[in-house]
């Protein structure tokens, strides 16, 4: 194998494989990248055994072939080089070795056979349907900072995607939760995607994806092709493979409030700033702060026994009785920094319900709110 190309070309395509690689692995293949020449460029591929993601990109290829190398090292090799170098790349393929050229330096990476790499396929996907890279990313960004991170509950350590077919109305939502918070958002259900089945994209998945879509033009299409067990999304020039999380997801619609009638309205942004400032008092874990409703006044207030006590009051536009209900502040601010519109509604209870949190003007999105003893 003999190729050339620029650095940029071969940092951006390894940027975007090697972190699927596990710092630590038992199997010696899985810490490599796989370069593969062909006629009109380089694919490399990157896999842990449950994800994998292939990056081609364009190279001047001299000789064809096919090798492995260690993918931090050679991604580390290349990020440290001057911009604008030319990289050559050649063996690797008897050899147990492949030479990176730029300029003056050289390095010779230790190899492993290709040939031993595994493979995941696009067998059984019985599901294909394209949706714009800006659906997916509102699907990723507004949900995923309630996923999981208790292995325990494996069930919940992904996002949940699935159509929801009402009629004329049919979309396809994403939901995550931890327990303590779901989140809900919906786009416009793309054509292809009906009687699809509801899958749990892992964590770390849905991480590798959003960083693909970051390259993409919003209103380029990402190619989607899943099964009950896998999924494949096509993002530009990457190809991202998965396997599915194997578990039932909860029925969320039941903690959904529906008789929530105390209703809150408050300027999105100053209340999210808010709470922020005066959780800067919580010491502890749960970041606790209380929120104290009445006409058309909130007061947020945050007590420690070591950093002392904090207050503020806010203006905002409430008719109910008197309220006192206590949250974590950073599941608050983790909510309300996901609201486009200029206000933000709290629909409440009482002290001890779930409280929802939505955009007055965006029903697409809902946000459920597990309220905390303070």
């Amino acid at each position: 194998m003999k190729l050339a190309f620029e650095r940029a070309a071969l940092l951006k395509a390894l940027a975007h494989v090697q972190s699927v690689v596990e710092r630590r692995t038992t199997i010696p293949i899985l810490s490599n990248v796989k370069l593969e020449a062909g006629p009109h460029g380089i694919s490399l591929t990157a896999t842990d055994m449950d994800l994998s993601v292939v990056e081609a990109t364009e190279a001047e290829v001299m000789q064809p072939g096919a090798t492995t190398a260690a993918a931090h090292t050679l991604y580390d090799v290349v990020r440290k080089l001057p911009e604008g170098s030319r990289i050559e790349l050649e063996g690797g393929e008897q050899g147990a070795e492949l030479t990176l050229r730029a300029g003056r330096s050289t390095f010779d990476l230790p190899c492993l056979p290709a040939t031993d790499f595994p493979a995941m396929n696009d067998d059984g996907l019985s599901h294909r349907f394209s949706l714009p890279a800006a659906d997916l990313i509102r699907l990723i960004d507004r949900t995923r900072f309630a996923i999981s991170t208790e292995e325990t509950r494996y069930y919940l350590n992904g996002i949940y995607l699935h159509v929801i077919a009402e009629g004329a109305a049919s979309c396809l939502r994403s939901v995550a939760t931890d327990g303590h918070r779901l989140a809900r958002v919906e786009v416009a259900m793309p054509e292809g995607a009906a009687g699809m089945p509801g899958v749990i994209v892992p964590r770390k998945t849905v991480a590798e994806l959003r960083k693909l879509l970051d390259d993409l033009d919003p209103a380029g299409l990402v190619e989607v092709a899943l099964s009950s067990a896998r999924i494949r999304f096509q993002v530009g020039s990457s190809i991202l493979r998965s396997r599915l999380i194997d578990g039932t997801f909860p029925d969320y619609e039941r903690v959904i409030p529906r008789g929530n009638d105390k209703l809150m309205v408050a300027p999105a942004k100053a209340f999210e700033e808010a709470v922020d400032r005066v959780a800067t008092i919580a010491t502890d874990k749960s970041r606790a702060i209380k929120l104290g409703v009445g006409q058309n006044k909130l007061m947020l207030t945050s007590i420690s026994p070591d950093a002392g006590r904090g207050v503020e009051e806010l203006d905002v536009a409430y008719n109910g009785d008197p309220l006192e209900i206590g949250f974590n502040a950073r599941y608050i601010v983790d909510m309300t920094s996901q609201i486009q519109g200029d206000e933000v509604e709290l629909a409440l209870a009482d002290a001890g319900a779930p409280t929802l949190l939505r955009d007055p003007k965006d029903s697409s999105t809902l946000y459920v709110l597990m309220p905390m003893r303070v």
